[in-house]
């Protein structure tokens, strides 16, 4: 496909002046055409190298040397750049530096289209994006920063030699790193004290009349706040040509996909039909069940009853764990004639539902349990309303005196609501699982519910019977439903279950994160 408008002759920025450099703002779009099969590679690459990112940075102490070793090791297993002074020698095994500057240049572009479609998007877009800039300039030695900052026309103005004496002292007392030895080796810039609020923040600068003296170990918060502006403006230009991406058949599936983050395991698949009775189910929800699922239970078991959105939240969940069609219409029939629906409203109102989530009515498309993206993007619960994401969609407030009836301690509670806080609801779940089965690291990124209960079975030791085959191959649910559809429509299909069959293996990716 063909990125940007018409190409120019005499283009100012060539290709070789355009992948020429290991770390840069994006400032100009891909030139090229790119099969549709590329395009997907690196779009699915790239997320997995930005989960990673996100990951680690919940998980380690940012720029510590497990952090550094942890992040060069994904940059290098999916070739990205991960060392500035490479040569543009081809190994024997992998692609040219210039092959991995095209890749990580054109996947970021591909990654916009997909993140700029809501504000939670290209806030998680933005920041994981910083964050890789932050470790990728750290990389760079002193005269490659400087090279960098002339390369982009970041001219900051460095304080000469007599202002730098005449502030020696401040410049000491406020620069961590600076001693009246060296004061006068190190380049210091004065820039606008807005510019740097970081560094103001942690009071790690000195200030007068405005402006910030900052030294040249700290000059990467000014770049990141210029590259955070700059990116956060593409994406809002970005924005606004979705309609006519849009209108592409081959690209919206994709981009859908990409914009929900989860492009794993499909749970629909059943290898363990009926492994689960129904008298264990009340047992499994305190024990394996995710929050989320767990409070649709719950809801369930006090109310006889749940609305649509949750039956198909937690409908799915129940199929994904082994329950067949006929205990999963014993289950909802058994449940919703204690409360106000009878038997026979029962058959008349709600069973076509349950066959249809099953694959036995309609279309017969096989149903995908809903994974942690699509909980806590889809519409948020109203008044009555039990499906969402608890960490996403409950009151802080709420949510804690949830989690202290669950017995998870203070502490804990506090560490969980601090990720909530950073909208990092996958990883407050996360750390939700190892506190209410008593470990330290649960050594898995968590993205699907099914997930999260496949993983506390076998760690409990009771994913003998229950736990799925893991190599079980891909399906969309618009491949299933797309019998009798219009060649176009199956061209986006098939778009979709190439994506799905080409990233099944995106939950062993993350297992050694």
């Amino acid at each position: 496909m063909q990125f940007g408008g018409r190409r120019k002759k005499n283009s100012i920025n060539p290709q070789s002046e355009l992948y020429g450099q290991h770390l840069q703002f994006y400032g100009q779009p891909p030139l090229e055409n790119i099969s549709l099969s590329e395009f997907e590679t690196f779009a699915v690459e790239r997320l997995k190298l930005l989960k990673t990112v996100e990951n680690l940075g919940v998980s380690h102490v940012k720029l510590t040397d497990l952090y550094i070793s942890k992040l060069e090791k994904e940059l290098k297993a999916l070739n990205f750049p991960y060392r500035p002074d490479a040569d543009d020698k081809k190994s024997q095994s992998g692609p040219t530096e210039y092959e991995k500057r095209r890749k990580d240049h054109i996947s970021h572009f591909i990654l916009r289209l997909a993140y700029c479609q809501t504000e939670d998007l290209r806030r998680w877009f933005i920041q994981q994006e910083v964050d890789l800039f932050r470790f990728r300039f750290n990389d760079l030695d002193p005269k490659q920063q400087l090279e960098f900052l002339h390369k982009n026309n970041l001219r900051y103005d460095t304080i000469s030699s007599e202002e730098k004496l005449k502030l020696k002292d401040q410049l000491i007392n406020s620069s961590f790193g600076v001693s009246g030895i060296t004061v006068m080796e190190h380049e210091f810039y004065k820039v606008p004290f807005q510019d740097a609020l970081d560094l103001v923040r942690l009071r790690k600068v000195y200030l007068k009349q405005g402006y910030a003296y900052i030294p040249h170990q700290d000059i990467v918060t000014i770049v990141l706040n210029d590259f955070r502006t700059r990116l956060s403006k593409a994406l809002a230009l970005t924005a606004r040509s979705l309609p006519a991406v849009h209108s592409d058949e081959r690209l919206q599936p994709l981009l859908n996909h990409l914009s929900h983050a989860y492009v794993g395991q499909d749970y629909s698949i059943q290898k363990n039909v009926g492994k689960i009775s129904l008298d264990q189910i009340d047992s499994l929800s305190g024990k394996s069940f995710p929050l989320c699922m767990r409070q649709l239970h719950q809801s369930l078991r006090e109310n006889h009853h749940l609305r649509h959105g949750g039956r198909m939240q937690y409908g799915l969940f129940l199929k994904g764990i082994g329950l067949s069609l006929e205990q999963a219409l014993q289950f909802w029939k058994m449940e919703f004639i204690r409360g106000k629906v009878d038997a026979d409203k029962f058959d008349k109102a709600y069973a076509y539902s349950i066959r249809h989530m099953f694959g036995k009515e309609g279309k017969r498309t096989d149903y995908t349990p809903y994974s942690c993206m699509k909980v806590i993007l889809s519409n948020p619960p109203s008044q009555g309303d039990h499906h969402g994401c608890p960490f996403r969609h409950s009151d802080p407030e709420l949510l804690k005196q949830k989690l202290q009836v669950y017995k998870v301690s203070p502490s804990g509670i506090n560490q969980i609501l601090e990720l909530v806080k950073g909208m990092h609801y996958q990883l407050a779940c996360q750390k939700y699982f190892e506190l209410t089965h008593n470990i330290e690291d649960s050594s898995f990124s968590l993205n699907h519910p099914n997930q999260y209960f496949l993983e506390s079975q076998k760690l409990l030791g009771g994913g003998k019977d229950i736990k799925r085959e893991m190599d079980a191959p891909q399906r969309s649910q618009e491949n299933a439903a797309s019998k009798g559809s219009t060649a176009t429509q199956e061209v986006a299909a098939n778009t979709s279950q190439h994506l799905a069959e080409m990233t099944e293996d995106l939950d062993s990716f993350f297992q050694d994160a």
